[in-house]
């Protein structure tokens, strides 16, 4: 990401958040073959002897393990947080430049691959943490033996990140007036409204 020190986000229970909130991301690999990307989710998990941890788990599906040359070297994995435009017509009239606030995490480590019955478990746990706010959540015990036969076409992974780039763009190298009035854009205006990034941009000013 582009060096801008007055936004690095060093915290690592807020990037912790940012992965917890928004969990589709971009895993990215340098291989034989040259740069290779693909998205899936991923989930924290806990590591009870280092609390301090970033530890990701996450499947692709069969064969992107070998396009991405999972566990051969490092890979890089970049989750996105809320983002959108800032105009400048939010700015005083003398500043006329526009921007894009975001939240922003690139987070590097050797995946290690999980197996058969680590994915499996993996694979429930990540059904289980999404469904629980249903109504009538589904997991894959209702039919374990079908969710075996098409766990078979997945790989499990486990990434334990060696050392992260975040960045939190949120208006820090504005006046306090002006955040207000883009924060206000950002939750009810006409054009360019992300309600999201408005409340990360008050979250910021809260801490």
């Amino acid at each position: 990401m582009r060096h801008t020190p007055h936004f690095v986000q060093s915290d690592v229970d807020e990037v912790k958040r940012l992965i917890r909130e928004n969990p589709w991301a971009t895993i990215v690999a340098s291989t034989a073959e040259g740069i290779v990307a693909s998205h899936y989710p991923v989930v924290l998990e806990d590591d009870l002897a280092d609390p301090a941890a970033i530890v990701l788990v996450s499947h692709v599906g069969r064969p992107d393990e070998r396009s991405l040359e999972l566990g051969a070297a490092e890979v890089m994995v970049i989750v996105q947080g809320p983002h959108g435009y800032v105009s400048p017509g939010w700015y005083p009239a003398e500043q006329i430049i526009p921007t894009w606030n975001h939240v922003t995490a690139h987070l590097w480590g050797t995946p290690e691959i999980l197996s058969d019955d680590e994915n499996f478990r993996v694979l429930g746990e990540l059904v289980d943490h999404f469904e629980r706010v249903m109504p009538e959540p589904s997991t894959l015990t209702l039919d374990e033996e079908g969710s075996r036969r098409v766990a078979k076409g997945t790989v499990g992974i486990r990434l334990r990140v060696a050392r992260f780039d975040a960045r939190a763009k949120l208006s820090q190298n504005k006046a306090p007036e002006v955040v207000d009035r883009i924060v206000d854009e950002l939750e009810h205006g006409e054009h360019y409204a992300q309600p999201a990034l408005a409340a990360e941009m008050r979250r910021a000013r809260g801490r």
